[in-house]
């Protein structure tokens, strides 16, 4: 496995998505925990539905499907909870999964993908380009769920997770 399929399935520089994604119940991952400042703006859910409508987008580019961005980014966040929790991390992390299987295929990385863009041309980009974009952005937003985890005292996960 190189390391760019590391970093999709969160190997890497980072605890597993797995790990990160496990034991957090029905009600925790629909939680917005309230600090001082007032209450988070997403919850793991919204997080995971997040990642993994913009991972089924990119994956979609990937395949020659030329799926639209949405026009708002609040459109990128569910607006109720559309399927049950257990549903929605195993469907991200299936998405997982299948982008580490293509990040894993060297012949492929050079392939050009074409990827929608409102207001402007579409961009061009490498299979490896999206790939590793991908990654960047479930890292950014798998932080954010970690953040979320230890807000609500539910952090490290059983099968481990960094806590420094």
């Amino acid at each position: 496995m190189n390391e760019l399929a590391r970093a999709l399935i969160g190997s890497s520089a980072f605890a597993p998505a797995k790990n990160i994604l496990q034991a957090v119940s029905d009600a925790t991952a629909h939680e917005k925990p309230i600090t001082a400042v007032g209450s988070a703006p997403h919850s793991i859910y919204d997080e995971v539905w997040h990642m993994a409508y913009w991972q089924g987008i990119g994956l979609d580019w990937i395949q020659g499907k030329p799926t639209p961005v949405p026009v708002h980014a609040a459109d990128g966040f569910p607006r109720e909870a559309s399927e049950t929790w257990d549903s929605l991390r195993d469907r991200f992390l299936a998405g997982t999964q299948n982008a580490a299987a293509i990040a894993n295929d060297n012949d492929g990385l050079g392939t050009l993908v074409v990827c929608p863009t409102i207001g402007a041309p579409d961009r061009t980009m490498t299979v490896q380009e999206q790939l590793e974009s991908m990654a960047a952005h479930n890292a950014y937003h798998l932080g954010r769920v970690v953040l979320l985890r230890q807000l609500l005292n539910d952090w490290p996960p059983p099968d481990g997770g960094l806590s420094w």
